[in-house]
């Protein structure tokens, strides 16, 4: 669906519902408050240079339905309405932005999030084209929590092993946690200025390598971004191989965290064996897609390879084995009341806080909200193969658990069902003509949550702006209360068992 507005560039989403709503500062305002009066989720927030002005957009999912807002900015005005009150992840998306472009949001937090002293602070990255000078050090002022027998405990931001960096400043009574506060934006590697200086290809490249253990996900927002503005549609087939490839990509890592959690409850035995069945599945992988985790495999109209008919057999047969051992493990760790005593009442974030923070993916369905976009039957071929939430109302590590474990086996169904259902044909369609300019928005649920690139692309057909989100941007301030009354040693559990990622949030 597309729409245009005045000056605004065409903007396209494919097969989602969209409306296109352009404001002024009080409209801007306005229209978030009604949106989070219908009970809508803030999707992303980003902005881009417009002439010597600003142009901010806005996308919200509402009733199934995308709503795009934008705002432009003119030259000299730098302020405009606050989101953080009505949607909290707005807060941290507003900082972004701000480091980046410049305008900043009335009430924000004036912290810096993304820059930690790479530029100063009268520099932005999407608007200054002289090199940036290094900022000069400042302090980071994290908020500091008074009281008898309080103290903090700083975690990062180097970490041990390859865990990407963050700092997390724990304010704490003897093990009790009473506040935990991130900084995040360690990693972060300027993707939206280097979008700009790639071509279109190169652009899939790059999505795909935004969080590497979402490869699938970013891929694919990415090309059905660009295939709405070329007004192209997949073949059947590629569309088939590709919710194969993006199901599988959430069975490993699926496999991974539920070992990983059992590990940080102290079964070290679940880690071997879930270990063992994501190293055959990555294998696989590698065999039949040309990598273990498939940067490569998605193309701009379908697929990068097709599968033979041996493929297709050692994809059930591994699809097989995975689910008679998963089932076996499951019978095993539901006799294990330590585990189940580890995992029960630890990290809980409750439903109505879940619903108020806006937590998306697996993680908000463990508290109650239900969304998975898999299952609103919008794109294909979901529409014709609709998975069914996983839904639990504890909300804690043992729901976040319970949830992957259902995720798990309902992905392996749905691998069989594709492969069933494969139609014949091509994997690869040929663009009818060069996408034309405009705003392309991919959205796709990935294995955390709702992944969304906005792609938009100038009259030249190069891209003027390219805006990748990861659901991790909502579900990183949900950890910070789900510490809160546990003790400091919960938090490697609670941590694993939202197993948010740095790179694909820091952007």
């Amino acid at each position: 669906m597309s729409e245009r507005g005045g000056d605004l560039p065409r903007v396209c989403a494919g097969c989602w519902p969209l409306r296109l709503q352009r404001v002024d500062a009080l409209g801007w305002r306005a229209l978030a408050q009604q949106l989070h009066d219908r009970g809508a989720l803030l999707l992303s927030l980003w902005g881009q240079a417009q002439g010597a002005g600003s142009r901010i957009w806005g996308c919200w999912l509402a009733d199934g339905q995308l709503v795009l807002g934008c705002l432009d900015l003119p030259p000299g005005v730098e302020h405009y309405p606050g989101l953080q009150d009505l949607f909290p992840v707005a807060g941290r998306l507003q900082r972004a932005l701000r480091d980046l472009l410049g305008p900043q949001a009335q009430g924000m937090d004036a912290r810096p999030w993304l820059r930690h002293d790479a530029w100063t602070a009268d520099w932005h990255p999407l608007r200054d084209t002289t090199p940036p000078s290094p900022g000069p050090g400042e302090r980071y002022a994290f908020v500091e929590v008074d009281g008898v027998g309080v103290h903090e405990i700083a975690v990062g931001p180097v970490h041990a092993g390859i865990i990407e960096p963050g700092q997390f400043r724990f304010s704490v009574v003897g093990e009790k946690v009473l506040r935990l506060e991130q900084r995040l934006g360690f990693t972060h590697k300027g993707v939206a200025l280097r979008f700009q200086q790639l071509d279109l290809e190169g652009g899939l490249r790059l999505a795909a390598r935004l969080s590497g253990d979402s490869a699938a996900a970013f891929g694919w927002a990415y090309c059905m971004a660009l295939e709405a503005l070329a007004d192209l549609q997949p073949p059947p087939r590629a569309l088939h191989l590709r919710a194969l490839l993006l199901e599988r990509e959430r069975v490993a890592n699926h496999l991974g965290d539920l070992g990983a959690i059992a590990n940080d409850a102290g079964l070290a035995f679940a880690l071997a064996q879930f270990s063992r069945l994501k190293e055959d599945l990555l294998r696989l992988n590698a065999e039949l897609f040309g990598a273990r985790y498939p940067m490569d495999a998605l193309r701009v109209g379908g697929v990068a390879r097709d599968l033979d008919a041996a493929g297709l057999h050692a994809l059930r047969q591994q699809g097989r084995v995975l689910r008679e051992q998963a089932l076996r493990l499951r019978d095993i760790l539901d006799e294990h009341e330590g585990l189940h005593d580890r995992l029960r009442g630890t990290g809980r974030v409750a439903p109505e806080l879940a619903r108020r923070l806006g937590l998306l993916g697996l993680a908000g369905r463990a508290s109650g909200q239900p969304l998975d976009l898999r299952a609103l039957g919008c794109w294909a071929p979901y529409d014709r193969l609709p998975m069914q939430p996983a839904l639990e109302q504890d909300g804690d590590v043992a729901a976040r658990f319970a949830v992957r474990y259902h995720e798990l086996l309902a992905s392996l169904q749905g691998c069989r069902d594709l492969i069933d259902s494969l139609p014949a044909g091509e994997v690869l369609g040929a663009l009818p003509r060069p996408p034309r300019a405009g705003l392309g928005i991919g959205l796709v649920e990935g294995w955390r949550g709702p992944v969304l690139v906005a792609l938009q692309l100038g009259e030249d057909g190069r891209i003027v702006r390219c805006h990748a989100h990861d659901p991790s941007w909502q579900n990183w301030q949900a950890l910070e209360w789900a510490v809160i009354q546990d003790i400091v040693a919960d938090f490697p559990l609670i941590n694993k068992s939202f197993n948010l990622s740095y790179s694909g949030h820091d952007g």
